[in-house]
């Protein structure tokens, strides 16, 4: 028998929020948080707005000291981390350390930092490198920082599958605990890309939104006037743990993660198989795997980036998987709200489905004001829906041909 696997505790920071209230309120309000860009100059950029988090002080968290020697993706991640190991009441020692995992994904890593340590180069020569550029710069940071702030010795993990890669986590994390290699883990992702080097990257493909005059209504999810996603940043982590642990400390059980299934494209390196094939396997995996029906399922969280194709696929695919139960299924992109958290963007929205799951509340899908008769579904336009939400998918694609689909369920007893 595989364990059943509950989350008990979530972390937030976003361009919404610093914690989970603040966050989840925002979605739940609609409210944009994308805006012009503050962190650096904007000459000769395409794209001049992004949703940044705003008002964030790493010190606050780990100390001026360490903040310094850390990279702005793994501040974030320290910071949601603290939050979520408070609200599980987790207890790390040396009685359990090593049955403690972390596993927090990061699609790009430290490229702020090694972006600043390049001009360095350039500009000062090779003796003036900070001897943290390695350390900082490596997408494995997060987890191997968090692990040594909160003493946790279990697997220590970071996935990279470019927009599937928190999701990744969260699901390599559902498997360890259904299996009982641990006890616990702190499963996520974080991003933090927003710097010229970022920018000017994505802009070199086309996958940014150029709508610079209204920021707010950049992030257009199946919207027939989307024209690419909005970078954003942040952190969303969870705190999972075998049924039985749980139980046994009396934790808060939020949800259960249920079913997850993850495929590969093998078709192009930045553009979705032809109808959202590889992410309608993913789908179909995951629902085998929680012993779902496609009419269980009562919420999405839709990849939706606001790309013309994404968008268009990933409705094909959920066509594919649901039939005509796709028409009845409110889904919602909170990427409308949030932006594109990149590798990070799957544990927010795993996040966000526990949250939509203890609210009764479905998040909306902002600035869908012209739809696109490619994507035909209910995609909560505009403003937030109650009902219960007894069961919710999230889905993630990357490039690279990378897609992952999360289930999670209620509390059963």
């Amino acid at each position: 028998m595989k364990n059943r696997v509950a989350v008990t505790g979530i972390g937030i920071v976003s361009p919404l929020g610093l914690d989970v209230k603040t966050s989840w309120d925002g979605l739940a309000a609609g409210r944009s948080g994308v805006d012009r860009i503050t962190a650096f100059p904007l000459d000769g950029l395409e794209t001049t707005i992004a949703a940044e988090v705003r008002g964030f002080d790493p010190a606050a968290y780990v100390g001026p000291k360490e903040a310094r020697r850390m990279d702005r993706f793994v501040q974030l991640a320290a910071a949601a981390t603290f939050e979520a190991v408070t609200t599980s009441g987790l207890k790390i020692d040396a009685t359990n350390s090593g049955r403690v995992s972390v596993m927090i994904a990061s699609g790009i890593g430290g490229i702020i930092t090694l972006a600043e340590q390049i001009g360095v180069l350039k500009e000062k020569g090779p003796s003036r490198v900070s001897p943290f550029l390695v350390p900082m710069m490596l997408p494995d940071m997060a987890s191997g920082r968090v692990s040594m702030l909160v003493g946790a010795k279990g697997p220590c993990v970071a996935t990279v599958s470019a927009c599937a890669s928190g999701a990744d986590a969260i699901g390599y994390a559902f498997e360890m605990l259904q299996w009982g290699d641990v006890d616990a883990v702190i499963a996520g992702g974080s991003e933090a890309a927003i710097c010229p080097i970022g920018v000017a990257g994505f802009n070199a493909c086309q996958a940014l939104s150029k709508r610079n005059d209204e920021p707010q209504k950049a992030s257009r999810p199946f919207d027939a006037q989307r024209d690419g996603f909005v970078l954003g940043e942040g952190a969303g982590i969870l705190i999972m743990e075998t049924m039985e642990h749980a139980v046994a400390r009396n934790a808060n059980v939020l949800a259960e993660v249920v079913g997850y299934g993850a495929t590969a494209d093998a078709h192009h390196i930045t553009q979705p198989a032809p109808e959202g094939e590889g992410g309608a396997r993913a789908m179909k995996h995951a629902l085998q795997v929680a012993g779902l029906q496609p009419e269980e399922i009562d919420y999405i969280n839709a990849h939706g980036t606001s790309t013309p194709m994404n968008d268009k696929f990933e409705t094909m695919a959920m066509k594919t998987v649901f039939g005509e139960e796709a028409y009845k299924i409110p889904i919602s992109s909170t990427k409308s709200m949030t932006g594109h958290l990149l590798g990070a963007s799957g544990a927010l929205e795993a996040a966000v489905c526990v949250l939509a799951i203890r609210h009764g509340i479905i998040p909306p899908t902002i600035n869908l004001e012209n739809p696109d008769p490619d994507c035909d579904l209910d995609y909560t336009p505009n403003l937030a829906k109650r009902g219960q939400v007894r069961t919710a998918m999230s889905n993630s694609f990357g490039f690279g041909g990378h897609n992952a689909s999360l289930i999670f369920q209620a509390p059963q007893n």
